[in-house]
């Protein structure tokens, strides 16, 4: 059974920070890139940031410079650091697999079920 699973979410005061993690079983972690994906309720989900090959591509300028992915490999988990929280980062966030990096939701082959962070000002 392919899976992802997440964990990490929670809530945090502004300017916080938190640590998301991805952890995939069921299929070969080291072929497939990781993104991280947003929902705020009444809102498009968003995808913001794809690791592949240890390298981060950011779609979404409002996180670039606080949030950073990171692999384990051995581990078969991705991590997602937030730091510098703001109460507009509130969202379901979502990690997925696929075979390449994309900013585009459609593109993903597997999700992980969705974790809540909240942020309180």
């Amino acid at each position: 059974e392919v899976q992802l699973v997440e964990s990490g979410g929670g809530l945090v005061q502004a300017g916080g920070s938190l640590r998301l993690s991805c952890r995939a079983s069921g299929f070969t972690f080291d072929d497939y890139a990781i993104a991280w994906f947003r929902q705020a309720p009444g809102k498009e989900r968003e995808g913001f940031l794809c690791i592949s090959n240890s390298i981060d591509t950011y779609y979404t300028d409002s996180v670039k410079g606080r949030f950073a992915a990171s692999s384990d490999n051995a581990a078969n988990t991705v991590y997602l650091q937030m730091n510098n929280l703001k109460p507009e980062d509130t969202a379901v966030y979502y990690c997925a697999a696929a075979a390449g990096c994309s900013r585009l939701a459609i593109d993903y082959d597997y999700w992980g079920q969705g974790t809540q962070v909240t942020v309180s000002s």
